[in-house]
């Protein structure tokens, strides 16, 4: 078994074609990613002197894989989860819900029970009540997947107050001068607490974008719409999406290491969400993100994509020890925002390749250009980017 990284086959029709050959990788890797005996999905699979395998299990990484799921049609999702439907995946994840203290995972749980419309999804909302979203310290990310909950309930109404009052706390965190999201909400200073990661902006748009789809929320889709604007500003020259800003000025405080979910599936489903609840069009920062993975320069023409193996591997990184250097730059710029270590690129240089895939990674993909989704993109005029 191989596995070295090969350019991607040129396409007829460049970037849909390679969505597809994406999505298409994701049906094949998925079914050796689930475990039977446990109905979850694998945490990794990872690269080894003895080959590929996998590794550990994940709850949060099974509601991802589901909600990508969800969009899938029933012969596929049953190809995937050896014979299960959507529904039943679902209510594995709901059966011991009130034993979970992790909020996020709640709450991806109660986003999926809520689209499936399962009979069961009470007992998550209850159980993300309990960890209450509105008052207790949480990480960003987890905040906005309550509110991407809450926001695709049906039957909730549209002045709903417990809704409305996550909504306000999530956009109390934003940064009107930076026009970014913080990593926390509600939780004690510390020394990197104006850095906020990919993921921190990424989820928040997509939120409130769902919430104001749901509410009619001018706020809700201004602050969506600023930071979307914002991140696809800050792209990369070859179309990366960077790691880690600076929640107060709206600057990169460190680019690397670049992920191939946030090229492939975590930009293009926030932007989709925002531009879908009545913000900007953001269709060429999606396909310049997508373009990096196609072929990232840090790499010399080579691709994370990896058909013979039917993953996509991690994330281009940079050489180096511990992370040092993302903790170096978030400590320097924790003193002045101008600060940043020079020479970072030199001593450490991005070409370091994480041989991990995991499964949300492509849950997502699914979840971002799902078939409805691929239809309209495919009916655009020929004007389209291509």
């Amino acid at each position: 078994m191989t596995t070295t990284l090969s350019a991607p086959p040129v396409a007829k029709d460049a970037m849909l074609d390679f969505v597809d050959d994406l999505r298409g990788i994701c049906r094949r890797a998925l079914p050796e990613m689930f475990l039977t005996d446990q109905e979850l999905f694998c945490f990794t699979k990872r690269r080894t002197a003895e080959g590929i395998r996998r590794e550990g299990v994940s709850r949060r990484y099974t509601a991802i894989t589901l909600l990508g799921l969800i969009g899938e049609a029933d012969a596929h999702v049953r190809s995937i989860l050896h014979g299960r439907s959507a529904s039943d995946l679902c209510g594995r994840l709901l059966r011991d819900v009130e034993s979970v203290e992790n909020m996020g995972d709640v709450a991806l749980t109660l986003w999926c029970a809520n689209l499936i419309h399962h009979p069961d999804r009470e007992r998550a909302a209850a159980r993300l009540r309990a960890l209450d979203p509105v008052n207790a310290p949480h990480y960003v990310v987890e905040l906005a997947w309550a509110l991407s909950a809450l926001a695709n309930d049906r039957s909730m109404d549209a002045n709903d107050a417990y809704r409305r009052a996550v909504a306000q706390r999530l956009m109390s965190v934003f940064s009107h001068r930076g026009d970014l999201f913080p990593h926390n909400v509600g939780s004690r200073p510390m020394l990197r607490a104006h850095v906020g990661c990919f993921a921190d902006q990424v989820y928040p748009i997509q939120a409130l974008s769902f919430y104001a789809t749901a509410t009619r929320d001018d706020e809700a889709l201004n602050i969506a719409n600023r930071t979307a604007a914002k991140i696809c500003h800050l792209l990369g020259p070859a179309g990366q999406w960077w790691w880690h800003y600076d929640a107060r000025t709206g600057d990169v405080v460190e680019g690397y290491p670049v992920y191939s979910v946030h090229q492939n599936s975590m930009a293009p489903m926030a932007l989709f969400a925002v531009q879908e609840a009545g913000g900007d069009d953001y269709w060429p920062s999606i396909v310049h993100g997508l373009k990096w993975l196609q072929s990232p320069p840090e790499l010399h023409g080579r691709s994370l994509v990896d058909h013979e193996n039917n993953l996509i591997w991690r994330k281009v990184a940079r050489r180096e020890p511990n992370k040092l250097t993302r903790r170096l730059q978030a400590g320097v710029s924790a003193f002045h925002p101008a600060l940043r270590v020079p020479g970072v690129g030199v001593l450490f240089p991005p070409v370091a390749v994480d041989w991990e895939s995991r499964p949300y990674h492509l849950g997502w993909i699914l979840y971002a250009f799902n078939d409805e989704r691929m239809a309209r993109l495919r009916a655009r005029s020929d004007g389209a980017p291509r």
